[in-house]
């Protein structure tokens, strides 16, 4: 953990100096060391909140975006007193999760499920395999109309399945902690595969990452990702046969480009 609570006062740990957890009350004791980031730890090997994951440079890189009064804060479902740690919630009642380490899809669930109003942002330099694995799905990527959003086919053969059926917006960041000096590398922008679809393709959206940190402390992001959602939704519902119809079509057809038309387009094979 980042914070202890030392006479009611959330630090941060320090050598020789002993803390009290936010969720269970017990006693902490300061780690702090060359190897690894400075924490503070339950005695043993207990950890009150089964959700919390060891922290990385990588954790503390992202979540120092943000107020430290944002840090690490206790949050209580209200009906069965279960409590949790969240990475970061702004004043606007968005919690931001980072996770580093693989995620069972039924805990991931829960989480989605306790925490509501959320969005996660994943390391993509975890695996060797992602980032090369994304940047392999050039045909199942599609170019939009507007600028940055993308329609992804075949979703889970472009990001790992664990998260592909997110029912909050689930950012991948391919960067890591890493310093990149060429201004034109994808690892450069953050990418948010959100939890709506249109038709049978998954929407993704390009963005760069000094405005999701923006959107997200001015209250911004919430809005625009609605509005967006929004906009996706049918105004007609579309016969269950008739999609059945369009999902079967789509494996047969192919995509080109319409230079007239500026963007891809659907050439059926029959």
């Amino acid at each position: 953990m980042e914070y202890a609570l030392v006479e009611n006062i959330r630090l941060k740990a320090t050598n020789g100096v002993k803390g009290i957890c936010q969720i269970c009350g017990s006693e902490l004791i300061a780690k702090c060391g060359s190897i690894k980031i400075n924490h503070w730890a339950h005695m043993g090997t207990r950890n009150c909140d089964p959700w919390w994951e060891n922290e990385t440079e990588w954790h503390r890189t992202w979540k120092n975006n943000f107020y430290k009064d944002w840090h690490e804060i206790v949050l209580t479902d209200e009906t069965t007193g279960e409590k949790h740690i969240a990475d970061i919630r702004t004043i606007h009642g968005l919690v931001i999760e980072f996770q580093h380490s693989h995620l069972d899809p039924v805990e991931r669930t829960k989480r989605e499920g306790f925490y509501k109003n959320m969005v996660w942002v994943v390391d993509g330099t975890r695996l060797k395999r992602d980032y090369p694995r994304f940047l392999k799905s050039n045909s199942q990527i599609k170019k939009t109309e507007k600028k940055g959003i993308f329609l992804v086919d075949f979703v889970d053969e472009v990001f790992p399945t664990n998260w592909v059926n997110s029912s909050v917006p689930v950012i991948f960041d391919f960067k890591g902690i890493e310093a990149l000096s060429d201004n034109t590398d994808k690892r450069k922008k953050l990418y948010c595969l959100l939890q709506v679809r249109q038709g049978i393709y998954s929407i993704l959206a390009e963005i760069p990452r000094e405005v999701f940190i923006k959107t997200t402390i001015n209250g911004e992001w919430a809005t625009r990702i609605q509005n967006y959602i929004e906009s996706l939704k049918p105004k007609k519902e579309i016969p269950k046969q008739e999609r059945s119809n369009i999902h079967t079509r789509h494996r047969e057809g192919t995509h080109y480009y319409d230079q007239k038309k500026g963007k891809f387009v659907k050439k059926w094979r029959f």
